[in-house]
């Protein structure tokens, strides 16, 4: 699993874009300031694996984290910008950021830019597997017993979030909030269970007894203990 830190101090970002991509298999760790980010980053830098860089900091500024970080480590620096900010992004470029994204951004944009950078410095960690399953994130292939199997849009992002929470019940209201980021429109309650079903039906020895994704009766869904 991916360690991101995560430097901006917007709160509305900071929580939204940590459940996002903590649902996507990452570990976040996020502070809001330049100052706090300089520290965390001479105490334990080797913990990280990428950081998420916001130009523009209450306290302090991205550039300073940015040029200390690629002073003192090779860690992978994605800058975040506001749109159309020129210069942040050509000052950013200069001093080493590896890329950049403009606020607002798509999540899934972002999550894409942070593989391949962790590709390309070798960091990349692909393969959710849960007993006889893996998923590659990165072919966005699945595999049962060795054998791919062929999942609509929408089974693979359900069957990636149960991979990413396991051991977790997860309600038909989280399930139905991670459905709804990738269709980009509003899915039901009967889409869900009419998912919950198909999905079940690829991935399942037996679908009528499923030992994969559990159901927890009144509380939702689990897969693993």
């Amino acid at each position: 699993m991916a360690h991101i830190l995560l430097v901006e101090d917007d709160k509305s970002i900071v929580t939204n874009l940590t459940e996002f991509l903590q649902n996507e298999g990452f570990s976040i760790t996020s502070v809001d300031g330049q100052g706090k980010a300089l520290a965390l980053l001479e105490e334990s830098a080797a913990n990280f694996d990428l950081i998420l860089l916001d130009v523009s900091l209450a306290e302090g500024n991205g550039f300073a984290v940015c040029r200390a970080a690629k002073s003192t480590t090779n860690l992978p620096i994605i800058f975040l910008t506001a749109s159309g900010d020129e210069y942040s992004v050509v000052t950013g470029l200069d001093l080493g950021a590896d890329d950049y994204i403009s606020k607002p951004f798509r999540p899934r944009e972002l999550v894409s830019r942070i593989h391949n950078i962790l590709r390309r410095y070798g960091k990349a960690n692909t393969l959710l597997e849960y007993k006889n399953l893996s998923a590659d994130v990165v072919k966005a292939t699945v595999r049962k017993d060795g054998q791919e199997i062929t999942l609509s849009a929408l089974e693979y992002r359900l069957l990636l979030y149960f991979l990413n929470n396991q051991g977790i019940v997860l309600s038909r209201a989280k399930l139905l909030e991670a459905l709804w980021d990738i269709a980009g429109e509003f899915v039901n309650d009967n889409t869900l269970t009419v998912y919950i079903k198909r999905l079940r039906e690829k991935i399942e020895e037996d679908p009528q007894n499923p030992l994969l994704i559990k159901t927890v009766r009144g509380l939702g869904y689990k897969m693993g203990d």
